[in-house]
């Protein structure tokens, strides 16, 4: 809508005899870095859906993870990337002290509460998880991996019904996650009803 707007305007001022470089510059500061990066990821969802092959889903979804692990502070990134680290190397008390100060500082960061969901779930803090995984989703409804990070501890805690539910959403989103397909079709095979 504010492309139509941008563009109906410069049409009338072109019109006119009126320079529109000046409007359209002005018009395009006005989007803010979280709007910018709301545009591409439409797009990189968009292409998603499209993609032809695992090559192409791949990179789409690699980009998606990429704009999700970026924020609007340079910090909150670095702090991110060394919960990660510290994740990665089983050192989980620095990494939940990292993720906590950075949820604390930085609430809007859905993929801090992202990375803080898959710590808990790998302690078996399963309700934790998932308290954490609602926030992500409040955050960003489209995020496949917390979808489907809710569908494995669902079918951790043997509830075959909302797993099944967790993992369809997961795959409509990003139809090419083939560990999710598996789970699905297991799920479906263990409980034919669902």
């Amino acid at each position: 809508m504010k492309l139509l707007w941008v563009l109906s305007l410069a049409f009338g001022l072109a019109v006119l005899g009126i320079p529109v470089q000046a409007e359209e510059s002005a018009v395009a500061h006005k989007l803010s870095a979280r709007e910018i990066r709301d545009d591409a990821l439409d797009s990189l969802f968009a292409k998603l859906q499209r993609a032809r092959g695992e090559d192409e889903s791949r990179l789409a979804e690699q980009k998606i993870w990429e704009m999700w692990s970026q924020s609007d502070s340079a910090t909150a990134d670095v702090l991110l990337k060394q919960a990660v680290v510290a994740m990665n190397t089983g050192d989980n008390r620095s990494s939940f002290r990292i993720l906590n100060q950075l949820i604390e500082t930085y609430p809007s960061y859905a993929e801090a509460w992202n990375k803080r969901a898959t710590l808990n779930f790998m302690i078996g803090r399963y309700n934790d998880s998932l308290a954490d995984i609602d926030r992500v989703l409040d955050l960003e409804p489209r995020h496949f991996g917390a979808l489907a990070g809710r569908g494995m501890i669902y079918r951790a805690q043997d509830k075959w019904g909302d797993a099944l539910d967790a993992f369809r959403q997961a795959i409509r989103i990003n139809p090419n996650m083939t560990a999710v397909k598996d789970a699905i079709r297991d799920l479906e095979k263990r409980e034919p009803s669902l």
